[in-house]
């Protein structure tokens, strides 16, 4: 019988270390991540009438409303850019947000049958939906930067400029922020299913905290001094402003703010991938 030790091509072995990101392993599974992005792209609008033109028509709809309830009824002021416009630009970025947080926070309870039965880095999951919501962000950007061009063409308060090449940045950071606090929730309900229900109106609410309806300039206005600190702490703050600021003029042009963002996303992304896999370990047996 030959002694020379039997050479496996692959082996599967518990994570050694909480904080891991295999780039290696991922990249291996290139395939398998190309292939759940299809997927998520393609089941969105499947057996629908209008198909990927659904894209388009949410944020038309949802800006539509902003701009009678907040602007013909409530006369919320946008710094003199048209409201409709200025609503579109923030719904727009918050669409990447909310569909990758949502998604992603729902990772282990909708993909349970596939990770009970076969081995592939979890963390691809996630990031599946991180890059097929680029694509839904992409269509409504196009639509966004549309409007945007008719506006200037119109003469109308808007002045786009330089700072607008930042938006790879602003993703990159809004991805690393989703990606981060859902991986935190997607692990949390799989013992506390309270949080499914948390996160449907949580993600509401955290809009309305978000200037996206309103400047910012207006809530510095109606909120106390001694409270501005909090406006700020919210990273997604400084990304809607500098976002406005680039492409409509209008807006807060503040490195520090950017980089705090950043920063930010840095340590939820890190903490939530400590926790997503500590929990892969054992979520089997919990959900």
């Amino acid at each position: 019988m030959s002694s020379e030790k039997e050479e496996w091509l692959y082996e599967i072995k518990p994570k050694d270390k909480l904080l891991s990101l295999n780039f290696e392993e991922i990249w291996r599974y290139r395939d398998l991540l190309l292939m759940f992005v299809k997927r998520d792209i393609v089941t969105y609008y499947k057996q629908t009438i209008l198909g990927p033109l659904w894209f388009l028509i949410q944020p038309l709809i949802t800006s539509v409303v902003q701009f009678v309830i907040f602007d013909v009824i409530a006369d919320i002021q946008s710094d003199g850019v048209p409201y409709f416009l200025f609503v579109l630009a923030g719904n727009t970025l918050w669409s990447y947000f909310s569909e990758c947080f949502k998604s992603t926070s729902d990772t282990f309870k909708t993909n349970q049958s596939i990770f009970g039965k076969v081995y592939f880095p979890r963390v691809i999951m996630p990031l599946s939906v991180t890059v097929s919501s680029l694509l839904k962000f992409g269509i409504q950007f196009a639509l966004f930067i549309t409007v945007l061009l008719y506006c200037c063409y119109r003469g109308l308060d808007v002045h786009p400029n330089w700072t607008a090449l930042f938006i790879p940045f602003i993703l990159l950071t809004m991805a690393l922020l989703s990606l981060g606090f859902g991986m935190i929730i997607s692990s949390l309900t799989t013992k506390y299913r309270d949080l499914t229900f948390v996160v449907s109106f949580g993600i509401q609410l955290y809009m309305y905290v978000t200037p996206i309806i309103y400047p910012l300039s207006t809530a510095l206005e109606k909120v106390p001094e001694k409270w501005h600190w909090l406006l700020y702490a919210n990273p997604l703050t400084n990304l809607f402003e500098f976002f406005k600021y680039g492409f409509l003029g209008k807006g807060t042009f503040s490195i520090g703010g950017l980089l705090y963002s950043f920063a930010f996303s840095v340590i939820a992304f890190l903490l939530g991938l400590i926790i997503f896999n500590k929990t892969e370990k054992s979520f089997i047996d919990t959900v």
